[in-house]
């Protein structure tokens, strides 16, 4: 089993290498953000109550990590179903290689992509803004991060062997990408003092509003505090549950 999801890991490994583009095109996005609107987040911060404590990057970065998470994960199961009409996962099909090792494979490379982006992140932050981010804590925020990337592109992956339809595809993930983002507070963080308590309430019903809690408790170094332990059982929660149904439509579709 280790050594198939090894030999798959190398197999998605070596498409990315080939074509580094896609790792530079997902950064396109969280920089610009970073440059364009930063900077007001930060003026924001300063004259408004209700932020989450420590420094205006350090709740900012991480939550710039979690955008690229939501955006780069959540569409990796277009490729499958690409691969799915060139045959190529028919041909594995026939090989003694499990469907479980095959989504292990994809999913640890996705989710090594974007720890890669992550730390690039960082490094732009560090150099242009002057992010000093806990060592440890930045540690456990790139390890919430790979969590929340598995857990993400599980079921991206999940979701298109049941609809097998890149444009049925497209559209599902348009609909739900939007809320999951809107409500996990990347752009500006939801507490009880700065949204209305509707909106408040909503956003607690998305479980990647937890996990971006946690890596902003995470990043700053809080390792005391509730969001980080809840937002930490959330997303391992998260990730299990994802493997699994990942893993069970893998093997249900390899049948």
């Amino acid at each position: 089993m280790l050594n198939d999801v090894r030999l798959f890991l190398r197999r998605e490994l070596n498409i990315r290498l080939r074509e580094p583009v896609w790792i530079i095109m997902g950064l396109v996005q969280p920089v610009l953000y970073m440059f364009f609107f930063g900077p007001l987040v930060e003026r924001f911060a300063i004259y408004t109550p209700g932020f989450p404590p420590g420094d205006v990057w350090t709740i900012f970065a991480p939550a710039l990590m979690v955008q690229m998470v939501i955006i780069g994960s959540t569409f990796v199961g277009m490729g499958l179903l690409a691969e799915r009409r060139a045959g190529v996962v028919e041909r594995f099909r026939v090989t003694p290689a499990s469907a479980v090792a095959l989504l292990l494979g994809k999913v640890l490379t996705v989710a090594i992509s974007v720890l890669i982006q992550s730390v690039l992140i960082v490094l732009v932050c560090s150099v242009a803004f002057g992010l000093r981010p806990s060592l440890p804590g930045l540690g456990l925020c790139l390890l919430i991060v790979g969590l929340l990337s598995i857990a993400l592109a599980s079921c991206s992956y999940a979701i298109a062997l049941r609809i097998k339809s890149e444009d049925g595809l497209s559209a599902l993930l348009n609909a739900l990408l939007l809320p999951l983002f809107l409500l996990s507070g990347t752009l500006l963080p939801i507490t009880q003092e700065l949204a209305p308590r509707w909106l408040w309430q909503l956003s607690r019903i998305n479980p990647v509003a937890y996990v971006m809690d946690a890596g902003r408790a995470s990043f700053r170094g809080d390792f005391g505090a509730d969001s980080l332990w809840v937002g930490l059982v959330a997303v391992i929660s998260l990730a299990t549950v994802s493997l699994w149904w990942g893993s069970f439509t893998f093997a249900k579709e390899d049948a």
